[in-house]
């Protein structure tokens, strides 16, 4: 091929690419509800929807090292969706969940999101799992005008700046973490603390968290390790903190790595108090460290807990996912991520009811905005408005006992395990 006919196949493909992006922006900025939330047509704002259908759309991690959190998620939130269709569905319209497996990989979460959108015309997007995957699809939101409700992350760039297609349900990292030095600093007396996090949005997130509550009490951290996402190189974080000779490690990643991490430590020698953010996945952790007596492991949770007196306690928001997991997924433990996925569930369907029969997504994100002190069981209630879309505030705190994590009920007597565990000294 000479150089004229390469220059002008490189033009024709070059204008073939041009054309395909006209195209898909011309999709996604179809008329419908313009920056000022002005009506100008009702085209596209329905999509997903047909007489008898709600199609909603996830992406979500099904296979990989963070599977157990999207399938978690997945099967909490179907326990509920699927309950609901029992019932007549919603306004006489069945839920349909379409979700794809993007193993915790941002690239295929886009593409995922990006089939969603344009393949499967979904209504909204639901119950997305992880902050890298996440915050990877934000600017397909605004561009395409489509919900995204209930995700299993507490990422700051998915409240700051607010983005009204953005619902959140949980409490965010920032919270956790502060709550969490607030223990540490305040009812356990420790100055001494490090931070052992995934190298990504995820784990930037939770150290800058944590930096910012330390920042409140004149601190900061006395080390800092990291590891690569979808891996388990811990050793050099581990020395890391270790030569630091920490008092406590806030562990912001996933349960393989941080259980490596806290096996290792322990076999060393270094036995700090391990705390770890929600994301990190109670149940698995829990199963990797095994039973006995084993490390200081405190977990912060969003949820109330599904067992143990804490979910005694807490038994009125918690029952209805306990019965409705036993009968659609009868194999299935009870967890806390799978709570967050029917809590997810059960707001996107009072969503959905007080849209009423004419539904568009517009309507939709005011009926979420109108959800004031909606009641999910004790001391679990979820409010929104115009410019507030986190429904819930709360933090729980939850120990390892005996292979499983229970509701931490007296700081003092976490206090008196950890000095016993330093042969009796003050921290």
């Amino acid at each position: 091929m000479n150089g004229n006919s390469l220059s002008g196949a490189r033009l024709w493909l070059a204008l073939v690419a041009v054309l395909a992006l006209v195209g898909l922006l011309a999709y996604w900025h179809a008329p419908g509800w313009d920056a000022q939330g002005e009506n100008t047509s009702v085209e596209r704002d329905s999509s997903g929807v047909t007489d008898d259908t709600i199609t909603l759309g996830s992406s979500l991690a099904l296979s990989g090292h963070a599977s157990y959190l999207g399938t978690q998620t997945l099967r909490g939130a179907l326990c509920y969706l699927n309950h609901v269709n029992e019932q007549g569905g919603v306004h006489g319209r069945k839920l349909k969940l379409v979700s794809y497996d993007d193993s915790y990989d941002p690239p295929r979460c886009l593409a995922n999101t990006q089939r969603l959108i344009i393949e499967d015309q979904v209504f909204s997007l639901f119950c997305y799992v992880g902050t890298p995957t996440t915050v990877k699809i934000l600017p397909l939101l605004e561009d395409a005008r489509i919900p995204l409700l209930g995700m299993l992350t507490g990422a700051n760039a998915l409240r700051e700046p607010f983005n009204r297609y953005i619902i959140n349900i949980r409490a965010s990292y920032y919270q956790e973490t502060a709550a969490s030095v607030r223990h540490l600093v305040k009812d356990l007396g420790l100055t001494r603390i490090a931070v052992f996090y995934q190298y990504d949005a995820y784990g930037f997130d939770g150290l800058t968290g944590t930096e910012l509550a330390l920042k409140e009490y004149g601190l900061e951290p006395v080390a800092r390790g990291s590891y690569v996402r979808g891996t388990l190189d811990v050793e050099e974080g581990l020395t890391k903190i270790k030569d630091s000779r920490a008092e406590a490690v806030v562990m912001i990643g996933t349960y393989d790595p941080c259980a490596r991490f806290i096996q290792l430590a322990q076999g060393s020698g270094f036995s700090p108090i391990f705390y770890t953010v929600s994301f990190v996945g109670a149940e698995e952790l829990a199963r990797r460290l095994g039973p006995g007596p084993g490390p200081l492991v405190i977990m912060s949770q969003v949820v109330p807990p599904t067992e143990g007196e804490g979910a005694r306690k807490f038994s009125g928001g918690a029952q209805e996912y306990v019965e409705l997991l036993g009968r659609y997924f009868p194999d299935d433990k009870p967890n806390s991520v799978g709570l967050e996925g029917y809590y997810n569930a059960r707001i996107l369907v009072e969503g959905l009811r007080r849209a009423g029969r004419d539904l568009t997504r517009e309507g939709f994100i005011q009926a979420i905005e109108s959800i004031h002190d909606y009641d999910l069981g004790p001391g679990q209630t979820v409010s929104f408005g115009p410019k507030s879309h986190q429904g819930m505030e709360r933090v729980y705190f939850t120990r390892l006992t005996n292979g499983s994590f229970t509701l931490v009920e007296s700081w003092p007597e976490v206090l008196e395990t950890f000095r016993s565990s330093r042969g009796g000294g003050a921290p």
